[in-house]
């Protein structure tokens, strides 16, 4: 099993997932449980996204993406969980934010 980590940006959407709307977080939580066992159930991204993979969650006829890269750190392979929101727009915030970390 991989480790996780978090960017500041997810961590706080996760915070406030967690206090909100606790079956969703539990979903988001299993998911990543799942990318930690399994990096490559994501879909990979193209173009301006290479190296970000996501996954689709559903939730009450809603579906939610959560972003995450596989990085390489000094033991081995590291999950870097970039995003979560809703799919409205969802690329478009994950752009601009991936334009603001470099």
């Amino acid at each position: 099993m991989l480790n996780d980590q978090y960017t500041p940006q997810a961590l706080r959407i996760l915070k406030k997932l967690r206090k909100h709307n606790k079956p969703l977080y539990r979903l988001v939580s299993d998911a990543i449980l799942e990318i930690r066992c399994d990096p490559t159930i994501g879909d990979e991204k193209n173009y301006n996204l290479a190296g970000v993979l996501s996954l689709d969650i559903y939730y009450q006829r809603t579906n939610y993406e959560l972003a995450y890269s596989v990085e390489i750190d000094n033991e081995g392979n590291e999950i870097l969980v970039i995003l979560f929101g809703s799919r409205e727009n969802f690329y478009e915030e994950l752009k601009r934010y991936m334009k603001s970390l470099r």
